[in-house]
């Protein structure tokens, strides 16, 4: 009784938590019982010991309904523990203590007095209600122990041992009783279950000070999942296995023009307006594009199944994705990319045509100019143009391809371009891979050293170091070098007005590199020229990053 009595005060410091309330009810309850039973034992009439356990049972009742109370709270289902709840719950203790207070037949058909080893005990007869709270207690009992055995294979090592810990001091006084009940406990008259309280008090104080009870408590659990599916942005529909309706998001609802709890329970092919989104045959529909008819914005739906643990489909969860924004997006750069390639092209094949028109001996040398500045545009546009690829190539899957390969590439296609040039390789592992993406990084990385380089032999070295995450490319000239002023531009990420890079070249290499989820680091190098490092991390052939931390960003 006094282990029992300080856990409950324990407890009851706690009571703002969730299940301390519950839990004190549950506790005072076993210290009434324990405190009766000893008033019973020292009674020497059978009217004193029958006024004394028929008063015990106003505690005997108070812990499976503090039990079932303190489950659902401290698990997150507070929402049961509700006024109209709780008074359905106490129905059955309610009219148990009234029959034991007036006591009726209905729970003890007799009563006498039995002397076991020179000690009186009270000897009752169960009457038929005695049998309905009996099966009642034990059922609050289950039902209140099951969620606290989910909690059994949580990956929270505090909530495993808060739970096994409840439930050895929940089954002690239950095993004790059942005991009892089926009289397998050599004196009739005395319930052992009062003593094996000083187990489960024992088990609640090591649930409150060794495990922190309340201190670490699952109970935001199932509401934080709840939140997370109501609030996702994505409309998401849950089905069962016949294809009805047994959750939806209000994001969904809204997608579909309908409203959360007259949709629950139908068939999904009475809300879905599109028969193709919706499973048959226990398959998946296949990936594609939905347009509501409500707010006229297109998604991408998918479904996945729900399996149980025999692999079996129960149900499907179908998501809207919307990708308006994208689909927008990708029209834009599709109008851009045919504007670069063609019509740029065309006006300066007309500004060319015109200028070798005006020239004369004279003027010779503008036309040069104008042409020069023509092919300048056009070349501009060419990076516009690889730029939007390199966008579009970074928002599909990762694709790893070695790192020695986009090398070679690299270097075979600038020498076709600047044969004099001389482009030294220090050749690296082969087995190390990298994202795609950075081919065009590569290439115009080299082809910058190359270009401006106003020597007659320009000369480019490539060295590669890796460890088991990260690869770092050091690519070298001995050209003139980037500027201060455009380098702060690329280390600060934007542009303005008076500060700004000289061309396209640096930022294709930037961004490509952090589309790879890695980075570029210029510097200069000696006597002359510049050093830009690009580190990015390493891939496995499948296209993952061995540190999962540096996978890359798309």
């Amino acid at each position: 009784m006094a282990v029992g009595t300080a856990a409950a005060l324990l407890a009851w410091r706690e009571r703002p938590e969730p299940g301390a309330v519950p839990l004190v009810v549950m506790l005072v309850g076993q210290c009434w019982w324990s405190i009766f039973l000893v008033f019973d034992l020292q009674a020497s009439t059978l009217e004193a010991k029958v006024f004394w356990a028929n008063l015990r049972w106003i505690g005997v009742v108070a812990i499976p309904i503090g039990w079932m109370l303190f489950s659902l709270e401290y698990t997150g289902r507070d929402r049961y523990v509700r006024p109209r709840y709780v008074a359905l719950l106490s129905l059955v203790p309610a009219l148990t203590v009234w029959f034991a207070l007036t006591d009726s037949p209905l729970l003890y058909t007799d009563s006498r007095l039995v002397r076991e080893s020179g000690t009186l005990f009270l000897a009752r007869t169960p009457g038929p209600w005695f049998w309905v709270i009996a099966a009642y207690t034990y059922l609050l009992g289950l039902l209140g122990s099951l969620p606290l055995l989910e909690l059994i294979w949580n990956d929270s090592l505090p909530f495993r041992g808060q739970s096994a810990a409840l439930l050895v001091g929940i089954a002690a006084p239950w095993v004790s009783n059942v005991l009892f009940l089926v009289g397998a406990i050599p004196l009739p008259g005395l319930d052992p279950t009062p003593v094996a309280f000083m187990i489960s008090g024992v088990a609640y104080l090591g649930a409150l000070t060794r495990f922190q009870l309340f201190g670490t408590s699952p109970s935001p659990t199932p509401r934080a999942r709840r939140l997370l599916f109501e609030r996702m942005p994505d409309g998401a529909v849950v089905t069962d296995s016949h294809d009805s309706v047994v959750d939806i998001n209000g994001t969904a609802a809204a997608i579909l023009g309908t409203a959360r709890r007259p949709a629950l329970g139908r068939p999904l092919r009475e809300i879905v307006p599109d028969d193709s989104l919706v499973p048959t045959d226990g398959s998946v529909p296949r990936r594609r594009p939905f347009r509501s008819r409500h707010d006229d914005r297109l998604y991408d739906v998918t479904a996945t199944h729900i399996t149980d643990i025999r692999d079996r489909t129960i149900g499907h969860i179908i998501t809207f994705h919307d990708i308006s924004e994208h689909v927008r997006q990708q029209q834009r750069h599709e109008v851009l990319n045919r504007v670069f390639r063609h019509n740029i092209r065309t006006e300066t094949n007309v500004i060319s045509s015109y200028a070798e028109l005006l020239a004369d001996v004279e003027r010779r040398g503008a036309a040069d100019e104008i042409t020069d500045s023509a092919a300048r545009i056009e070349e501009l546009a060419a990076k516009a143009r690889e730029i939007i690829d390199l966008f579009e190539r970074g928002r599909e899957s990762t694709d790893a391809v070695p790192l020695e390969s986009l090398l070679d590439e690299a270097v075979v296609t600038v020498r076709e371009e600047y044969p004099d040039a001389r482009i030294e390789r220090e050749r690296g592992p082969d087995d190390v891979y990298v994202d795609s993406v950075l081919e065009s990084v590569f290439a115009n990385l080299l082809e910058n050293g190359v270009e401006h380089n106003t020597g007659s032999n320009p000369v480019v070295r490539i060295s590669a170091e890796t460890d088991d995450e990260w690869v770092r490319v050091r690519i070298a000239d001995d050209g003139p070098g980037i500027d201060d002023y455009e380098r702060s531009v690329l280390e600060r990420g934007t542009e303005t007005p008076l500060e700004h890079g000289s061309g396209l070249g640096l930022w294709l290499a930037k961004w490509g590199a952090e589309i790879a989820g890695g980075s570029v680091r210029f510097a200069a190098n000696e006597p002359t020229g510049s050093i830009v490092t690009v580190s990015v991390p390493v891939l496995t052939p499948s296209g993952e990053s061995r540190d999962e931390s540096a996978a890359p960003a798309r």
